[in-house]
């Protein structure tokens, strides 16, 4: 994963450890002073919130003790690669995207951000500026030219 991937788990972490964690202990102990709780929805909700916030946590553990940081910035060369971002070109459309290859976990195709497993950057990866790549989309077939790799 790249070092702002890493850095946005471990303030969800904290997030979760410091301020979650806590309100959802303060809502069961409320809930709790409501008297019956078999039909406490209240209870049985902050009890759900505080599964999926524990679950969340150890997910998020998990990923920091496995994650490889792989900084871009101090990546080169002319083929793509983790942590390039690249300059595309739609063949048939001429439209053009510009997409960052990151890790699973930090992919947002609104920012730019897309999946090194996802179709587009298997495509990509090991290419060149002026390769075209026809990429099997879930919508049908695509080609692409390169227009430009970066490492930022």
């Amino acid at each position: 994963m790249t070092a702002s991937g890493y850095e946005s788990i471990e303030a969800e972490l904290k997030n979760l450890k410091s301020v979650e964690r806590h309100a959802v202990i303060r809502a069961i102990s409320e809930a709790r002073e409501h008297g019956d709780l078999s039909e406490n929805a209240e209870y049985h909700a902050a009890k759900e919130r505080q599964s999926f916030i524990e679950g969340r946590l150890i997910e998020l553990e998990d990923m920091i003790g496995r994650a490889e940081v792989i900084d871009p910035k101090s990546l080169d060369g002319k083929q793509i690669k983790f942590g390039a971002t690249v300059d595309l070109v739609d063949e048939d459309t001429d439209e053009k995207f510009k997409y960052q290859i990151v890790g699973d976990h930090e992919a947002d195709v609104k920012e730019g951000r897309i999946s090194i497993s996802s179709p587009i950057a298997r495509a990509l990866i090991s290419k060149e500026v002026g390769d075209s790549v026809e990429v099997n989309t879930p919508g049908g077939g695509r080609s692409y030219e390169i227009l430009k790799v970066k490492f930022v």
